[in-house]
């Protein structure tokens, strides 16, 4: 399977293909999605993301992470994160990522730089926690696993790639899991940013999931200040 193709089909599809868009050419896209309000307003398609979150959070949670440049974004907003927290900034007021900063991303936070604890790409690790992440709250009943079925079954995927969504929509969550996955700590970062983005944590049941992952990723608690600053700097204005 070609796993950046499936984690770019759970974020949309306007983002196919900027895992490998570096330099002029990423910032030339960016600019022809209308500059921060197009890389942070929902420009893109939606992705199986917004269907995994459910109409309400999905309009509040997925809107704009998908038009933010797809997996590229992810690596952008840790590492804003990161550097940020590594210079001892204050969380409320640091800079929030733009759409320049995917050009600049340290490598090491780009999800395909290196493969997850476990052998297997990375960008797998990553589905699966978003995966996880949107479960947490229990509404992915019966019902809603059947319609996700459907709708992974009509994506432009290979079988493989189809019966990895399908196994990791129907077990159980496993939190350790997806920690184990991380190999480092710009890793861990990214696992905690992406189920973020897939979770409301004004929701007691979501709120607690995080802060268990946050745990068990090992992550500082400072650091996870600067990656939720960066997920709430990444979401579409509210609709008026």
């Amino acid at each position: 399977m070609d796993p950046s193709k499936l984690l770019e089909q759970f974020l949309g599809d306007n983002a196919q293909g900027m895992l490998q868009q570096t330099g002029s050419k990423a910032g030339q896209i960016m600019d022809r999605m209308g500059g921060l309000s197009g890389f942070a307003g929902g420009a893109a398609a939606e992705g199986l993301l917004t269907l995994l979150l459910g109409n309400k959070k999905a309009r509040k949670m997925a809107g704009g992470i998908v038009g933010y440049g797809g997996a590229a974004a992810l690596g952008a907003l840790a590492y804003k994160a990161y550097e940020n927290w590594r210079q001892g900034q204050n969380a409320a007021s640091a800079p929030v990522a733009t759409p320049s900063d995917i050009q600049q991303t340290d490598p090491a936070f780009l999800p395909a730089a290196r493969p997850a604890a476990n052998g297997q790409p990375f960008e797998l690790a990553l589905v699966c926690a978003m995966i996880g992440a949107a479960k947490a709250d229990g509404h992915v009943d019966g019902t809603e696993q059947k319609l996700l079925f459907e709708q992974v079954d009509k994506l432009d995927l290979d079988a493989e790639a189809k019966a990895f969504v399908f196994d990791a929509l129907a077990k159980p969550v496993d939190m350790a899991e997806i920690a184990a996955a991380a190999q480092s700590q710009e890793q861990a970062a990214e696992l905690y940013l992406a189920s973020r983005i897939a979770i409301d944590p004004d929701q007691a049941a979501e709120k607690a999931y995080l802060e268990a992952l946050a745990h068990r990723l090992k992550l500082p608690a400072e650091l996870v200040t600067h990656l939720d600053r960066q997920v709430l700097a990444a979401l579409p204005a509210p609709a008026t």
